[in-house]
C-alpha cells in the first residue's frame, strides 16, 4: 500500500510541476498580452489628449499671419522699408498685437529674408535685421504657399512653432509675415509617472519632451544625410544633437516595445503614436511597461499558487483516502487475530478481574484524594478573595477615616474654647464622611465585577467639592495648593459620584505624596468638554512616572511608596471604575515636568431633581 501510494505521489507531483510550467509559460504570455492591450488603450487615450492639445495651439494661431499680412500698414511697409516713422509704427503694432495674442513673437521680413519690423524690436536679442531665408517658413511663404516649421531660434535660442504667410501686393509677394508660438506650456503638462509624451521631427530627433535629458536626441540613427538635412535648415541651431541608446522590439499582438539604457538601468515602454502631418511631427506615448509585466506577473504567480494548493489539497485527499483503506485492512486483520486468541484469554478473565477491581480500588482512593484537594483549593482562592477585599477596604476607608480623626480633634479643641457652633459643623462633616464610608462599602464589592447600580448623570463641582473636604488634611499636610479650573459652566459625566469622587480622591493623594517637600507644590485639576466627551486632567509637579513601570502603574499591589505608605491598589481600582463608567484613565509624564493624569467619561445633562448615588 505505502510503495503504491508513494508511485502515485511522484506521479502527481510531476504532473502539478508540468502543469505549472505550462500555466507559468503561456499565462504569462497571455497575461502580458492582456496588460499591454490595457496600457495601449490608455496610452491612446493621453496621445489623444496631447494631439487634441497641439492641434488647438497651433490652430489658434494657423490663420493669424495672414491676416496680418493682409494689413494694409504691413502692405506699405515692405513697399517702402526704408521709411523710419512707419518701422516704428509697424515694431509698436507687433508688439500690441504679441501681447493681446499671447504668441512668442510676431515680425515682418522682406522678399531677400531681413527682419525689417518685429515684435521684440526693443529687446536684447532682437530679430531686427536678421535674416531668416533660410528657414523652411521663409521660403515656403515666399513662394506663395503656407509657412509651417518648429525650429530652435537662432537667435532667441528658444523652440518655437513658425507659421509664416505671404504679403500679396497687387498679384505680386513683396514679403513675408510670421508668427512664431511657444509650446513650452503644452510640454510642461507631460510629465507623468508610467508615461512619457515626444514629439520627433521626420528626422526622428526629439524636440518636445517632459524629460529635459532627451531633448534634441534622436530615436533613429544620426546619419549623415540626417544631419545634413537637419544643418541645411538650421532647425535645432547649435543643440548638440545625440542619439538616445535605443533597441527596438515588438510582440506577437503588434505592440512596438522600445527599450531606453540610461544611468539608472534600462527601461522597456509601450510606444503608442500618431502623426500629425500638417505639422510634419510624430507623436508618441511612451508608456513604462514594468507595471504590466509586474501585474501579468502577479496573475501567473495567484494561478500557479492556486494551482498548487489545488494539487496539494488533492494530494492530502488521495493521502487520506490511502490511510483510510489502511487503516480498514489493519482492523479487518485485527478482527480475525482477535477471534484467534479469544479462546486462549478466557482462562486469564478471572485473573485480569481480580487486577481490574484491584485498580477500580486505587482509582476510588484517587478520586477521594483529588476532591479533597479541590476544596483546599476552593478554601485557598476564598481566603485569597478576602486578603484582597480587606486591602481594598483597608486602603479605601484609609483616607475617610483620617479626614474624620482630624475634624474630631478640631471639634474637641473648638468645644474647649466654648466654640459650640462651629465643633458642631465639625461633627457634621463626620456624619457626613461616615455615610460617605457606608456608600464606598457598598461599591467595593462590585470592583471585581461590572457593578449592577446604573450611571447617571453627575455634576462635576459636586463631585470636586466633595472630594476636596476629603483630601484637605492630605493637602495641608503636604502643604499643596490645589487650582481648580472647571470653567464658566461646570460639566456634568455620566458616572457615579461616590465613585468618582474616590477616583478623584486617590488621584489627588497620589499627587499630594509626589510633591511633599518640593519647591513647586502646585496641583491643577481642570475639565474641559468635546465632541461629546469630558476630559479630567489632574497634574502634579513631582518627579514624574518613571518609564520603566510606566506599563505597571495600574497593576494591583504595585506601588512605588515606601513600606507603610500604601497598598498599591489606589490605581488599579480607579481604572475599574472609570472604566465601569464607559471611559478611560491615563496616567502619563507630562511634558513640562511632573505627573498628568487624564480621566474621559461621556458627557452628560443633569436632570431638574437627581437623587443621591
Amino acid at each position: 500500500m505505502n510503495r503504491l501510494w508513494r508511485r502515485h505521489s511522484i506521479i502527481l507531483g510531476v504532473a502539478a510541476a508540468l502543469l505549472c510550467v505550462l500555466v507559468a509559460y503561456f499565462g504569462s504570455r497571455l497575461m502580458t498580452a492582456y496588460y499591454l492591450d490595457q496600457a495601449a488603450i490608455r496610452g491612446e487615450n493621453t496621445l489623444g489628449l496631447a494631439v487634441t492639445a497641439l492641434r488647438g495651439q497651433l490652430a489658434r494661431y494657423e490663420k493669424l499671419p495672414e491676416l496680418i499680412a493682409d494689413h494694409q500698414d504691413v502692405k506699405n511697409l515692405v513697399s517702402n522699408p526704408g521709411d523710419r516713422a512707419a518701422v516704428d509704427a509697424m515694431n509698436s503694432y507687433l508688439k500690441s498685437v504679441n501681447g493681446l495674442l499671447e504668441s512668442s513673437d510676431i515680425y515682418v521680413m522682406l522678399p531677400d529674408g531681413l527682419t525689417i519690423a518685429a515684435s521684440n524690436y526693443d529687446q536684447t536679442p532682437t530679430f531686427v535685421g536678421e535674416n531668416f531665408s533660410y528657414r523652411p517658413y521663409f521660403f515656403d511663404a515666399i513662394a506663395g504657399g503656407e509657412g509651417r516649421f518648429f525650429a530652435l531660434g537662432t537667435t532667441s535660442l528658444k523652440r518655437g512653432y513658425y507659421f509664416g504667410a505671404p504679403i500679396r501686393i497687387d498679384g505680386s509677394i513683396g514679403g513675408v509675415v510670421v508668427f512664431k508660438v511657444d509650446i513650452d506650456s503644452i510640454e510642461s503638462s507631460w510629465r507623468g509617472d508610467e508615461y512619457e509624451i515626444i514629439v520627433t521631427d521626420p528626422e526622428g530627433i526629439i524636440f518636445m519632451t517632459g524629460r529635459r535629458d532627451w531633448l534634441f536626441s534622436a530615436i533613429l540613427p544620426l546619419t549623415e544625410e540626417r544631419l545634413a538635412r537637419t544643418a541645411a535648415t538650421r532647425r535645432y541651431a547649435n543643440a548638440n544633437l545625440t542619439e538616445l541608446p535605443v533597441s527596438e522590439g515588438g510582440t506577437p499582438r503588434g505592440h512596438n516595445l522600445l527599450t531606453i539604457s540610461n544611468e539608472e538601468g534600462m527601461r522597456e515602454y509601450l510606444v503608442v503614436g500618431e502623426s500629425m502631418p500638417q505639422a510634419d511631427w510624430t507623436v508618441s506615448v511612451l508608456l513604462d511597461t514594468a507595471s504590466a509585466r509586474a501585474q501579468a506577473l502577479t496573475v501567473v504567480a495567484a494561478m500557479v499558487l492556486l494551482l498548487g494548493l489545488g494539487a496539494t489539497g488533492l494530494a492530502a485527499w488521495l493521502q487520506r483516502r490511502a490511510r483510510l483503506a489502511e487503516r480498514l485492512q489493519v482492523q479487518r486483520e485485527a478482527q480475525e487475530q482477535l477471534e484467534r486468541r479469544v479462546e486462549e484469554r478466557t482462562a486469564d478473565l478471572a485473573a485480569v478481574n481480580n487486577r481490574l477491581e484491584e485498580e477500580v480500588a486505587e482509582r476510588r482512593a484517587t478520586e477521594r484524594a483529588l476532591r479533597k484537594t479541590q476544596s483546599d483549593l476552593v478554601q485557598a482562592g476564598k481566603l485569597a478573595a478576602l486578603g484582597q477585599m480587606s486591602a481594598a477596604l483597608s486602603h479605601e476607608f484609609n483616607q475617610p477615616l483620617a479626614a474624620v480623626r482630624t475634624y474630631a480633634d478640631n471639634a474637641a479643641i473648638l468645644l474647649e474654647r466654648g466654640r459650640a457652633g462651629e465643633a458642631g459643623d465639625a461633627v457634621a462633616r463626620i456624619s457626613k464622611l461616615t455615610d460617605r464610608m457606608a456608600a464606598i462599602s457598598r461599591h467595593l464589592r462590585n470592583f471585581a465585577r461590572k457593578p449592577n447600580q446604573k450611571l447617571r448623570p453627575v455634576s462635576l463641582d459636586d463631585v470636586v467639592r466633595d472630594t476636596l473636604e476629603i483630601v484637605a488634611w492630605r493637602l495641608n499636610a503636604a502643604d499643596a495648593e490645589i487650582v481648580v479650573d472647571l470653567g464658566a459652566q461646570p460639566p456634568v459625566v455620566k458616572a457615579g459620584s461616590v465613585r468618582l469622587q474616590q477616583v478623584l480622591v486617590n488621584i489627588l493623594s497620589n499627587a499630594a505624596d509626589a510633591i511633599e517637600g518640593l519647591p513647586d507644590r502646585r496641583i491643577d485639576l481642570a475639565a474641559t468638554t468635546a465632541g461629546g466627551r469630558v476630559t479630567i486632567t489632574i497634574r502634579d509637579r513631582g518627579p514624574g512616572v518613571p518609564a520603566a513601570i510606566a506599563e505597571r502603574i495600574f497593576d494591583p499591589f504595585f506601588s512605588t511608596k515606601g513600606v507603610g505608605k500604601g497598598l498599591g491598589l489606589g490605581l488599579s481600582i480607579s481604572y475599574n471604575i472609570v472604566k465601569d463608567f464607559g471611559g478611560s484613565l491615563t496616567v502619563e509624564r507630562h511634558p513640562e515636568g511632573g505627573t498628568l493624569a487624564s480621566i474621559v467619561l461621556d458627557a452628560a445633562k443633569l436632570p431638574i431633581s437627581e437623587a443621591a448615588e
